[in-house]
């Protein structure tokens, strides 16, 4: 679709909810020493074993060049007894030590593999779940392609972070203390102070530069962020587009948000390029200067030649970690932030709790009660103003109105969605806020307007209703639903593949499949919210057999706009912003001749003139 960038980019949106640099640290720490996983621990302190190795070799390779030098360029000073061994021998000893710091770091490598790995999915698993035990408020406020884009930086910036917090920062600074010592015992103070003055100047400008591009990246990544999220919309929407003409305007709305991703992308390349050339300035100069305080030494004879390329090793020994810092620093920099969003994702409290001590709901038959019930999305717009109902069990309910009355509101408070502002909501003489969320997710079963389904198999989304159900199992469901001969009659059966959201099915076929997966849980307690709305005529006859069957049994809710499909139900409640207006069987509301007698009136002259048509 385009060039996705790295997982270094920084958070879109700055009143983002995300940890602190140190508090997101101290979360990652843990995942380094894992509780509990002696084999996990002992491969942490083997890998540090073989990260000292790797740096003690690696200070004392120059020693080793300098006397193959000396070896060769014989002088009257002192060489060291190093050099009796010979230039041939120090050679094959340089090319061995070259050759174990690569193995020691490679072996480090291997050894914090599998302890990198499981910190990646422990926290990739910790959130998936905890972004599904959010609540419904929560995601129909999020965009979906933003939250995973959440997920995924955040996730790669623990990868990034457990590997060069661990073998970077902490060895590179080891190793700039050593070669410090050794210039110092070896040379004179000065050496180690024009190190320290270099370094020092170093990474003042690197991070202050680098706390500049911050912002920067920031920007980048907000109008990343904002491209994708327009990308996935459009494609999620790829047959609305069709029937609008709207190719060519969601290419212009596309490139709009890629013009400023790609503003940004060149202030960032532009604010890096800075960054380098700064950083090899301040380099090559303390390597000259160092150079040339060992050049004076060799022509005034207190130094060898090989002291001279022993000071040259060292130098670029420790310019290439300078050079590896400011990278690190400024990945590091970015994957806390981009840990921290996530970590600040992982502390979004869910509006809904389950109470401490909750008992599992017990059933005895699934009689349904509201009693008083208020609620409001927004505190300054109720949306239910004190509904009473009973439900009793095995018998159907049937909740009709307009738009905006409050019947799915209604559904979604039994459901747990959200908690109630005012009043209960119980479940054979239970407050459903005191009985755990599986226990009632397991007794209600709900049929929506619009099933969605996993972009798998018919087989598999029917399959979905229960955790371990057998074939038998969801064939009978199946042919509950009505939907079993439909099945049988494609030519990959229930194997068939039923594209995105379950794009390749028609309504009504959607609708067959989602009863069969809500026969299969075999709930207490039915809620039909719209389930044929949606649907023409002939199609929601044949939906609305399969309906009744699965009510059979069961108490049902019924939330309805058409009024033909609910005149079987046991009573029938009409709202009207958020009050219960009338109440009774189909033929008790026409003989009052009110609200749902006037709806029901309506209707029928609607359908006449459909027929007509």
């Amino acid at each position: 679709m385009r060039y996705r960038p790295s997982s270094n980019a920084l958070p879109s949106d700055p009143s983002e909810p995300r940890a602190s640099g140190w508090a997101t640290i101290a979360k990652v720490a843990p995942y380094l020493w894992p509780e509990g996983q002696t084999t996990l621990r002992a491969r942490v302190v083997l890998a540090m074993l073989a990260l000292l190795a790797s740096k003690l070799i690696a200070v004392g390779t120059p020693i080793l060049y300098k006397s193959a030098v000396d070896a060769l360029a014989p002088s009257e000073l002192d060489a060291g007894w190093l050099v009796g061994i010979g230039a041939v021998g120090l050679t094959v000893a340089y090319g061995l030590a070259r050759l174990m710091n690569n193995g020691f770091q490679q072996l480090r490598d291997a050894l914090f593999a599998a302890v990198a790995q499981r910190a990646l999915r422990r926290l990739a698993l910790e959130t998936f779940t905890h972004v599904h035990q959010l609540s419904l408020r929560y995601h129909l406020t999020r965009k979906t392609g933003g939250l995973s884009r959440i997920i995924e930086r955040g996730v790669k910036g623990v990868e990034f972070l457990l590997r060069f917090l661990l073998f970077s920062i902490g060895p590179l600074v080891l190793e700039l203390l050593m070669i410090g010592v050794v210039m110092t015992i070896l040379f004179d103070i000065w050496y180690m102070v024009v190190i320290l003055g270099v370094i020092t100047l170093y990474v003042a400008f690197t991070f202050i530069v680098t706390e500049w591009r911050v912002k920067i990246r920031r920007e980048m990544n907000k109008q990343d962020t904002d491209a994708n999220q327009k990308a996935i919309d459009s494609l999620l929407n790829f047959e609305t587009v069709k029937y609008f003409n709207a190719e060519a305007r969601e290419s212009r709305r596309y490139d709009t948000a890629m013009a400023g991703y790609e503003q940004a992308a060149l202030k960032t390349s532009y604010s890096l390029a800075i960054l380098n050339f700064g950083q090899t300035a301040l380099i090559t100069s303390g390597l000259v200067a160092v150079m040339v305080m060992a050049a004076r030494g060799v022509q005034a004879g207190t130094l060898t030649v090989g002291d001279f390329v022993m000071v040259n090793a060292y130098m670029i020994q420790i310019t290439m970690p300078l050079g590896f810092l400011g990278t690190v620093y400024r990945e590091i920099r970015q994957a806390l932030v981009d840990m921290g969003e996530m970590f600040g994702l992982l502390e979004q409290p869910p509006d809904v709790h389950e109470k401490p001590g909750a008992h599992a709901l017990a059933l005895r038959g699934g009689r349904v009660a509201l009693k008083d019930v208020r609620f409001a999305y927004d505190p300054a717009r109720p949306i239910l103003k004190g509904i009473t109902l009973d439900v009793p069990a095995g018998q159907t309910l049937a909740l009709v109105g307009h738009s905006g009355s409050g019947k799915s509101t209604i559904g979604r408070l039994l459901f747990r969605f959200y908690d109630v502002t005012g009043g209960a909501i119980e479940i054979d003489g239970q407050d459903i806020r005191d009985v755990t969320l599986d226990s009632l997710h397991r007794a209600i079963g709900v049929v929506p307007q619009d099933t969605v389904l996993f972009n798998d198999t018919i087989y598999y989304n029917i399959a979905y209703g229960k955790d371990d159900a057998t074939r038998a199992e969801v064939e009978a469901a199946a042919k509950a639903a009505r939907i079993h001969d439909f099945i049988i009659g494609l030519p990959e059966g229930y194997d068939t593949q039923v594209g995105e959201r379950g794009l390749k099915l028609s309504g009504g076929e959607k609708q067959r499949v989602g009863i069969a997966r809500t026969l299969l849980k075999d709930p207490a307690i039915l809620l039909l919210d719209e389930a044929t709305s949606a649907l023409d005529t002939q199609t929601e006859r044949s939906i609305h057999e399969a309906l009744a069957a699965a009510g059979q049994g069961r108490t049902v809710i019924t939330i309805a706009h058409r009024l033909s499909t609910v005149v079987d139900a046991d009573r029938i409640v009409v709202l009207e912003a958020g009050k219960v207006v009338e109440a009774g069987s189909h033929a008790e509301l026409l003989v009052q001749g009110q609200r749902y007698a006037q709806m029901w009136a309506h209707q029928a002259a609607e359908r006449l003139v459909d027929a007509a048509q």
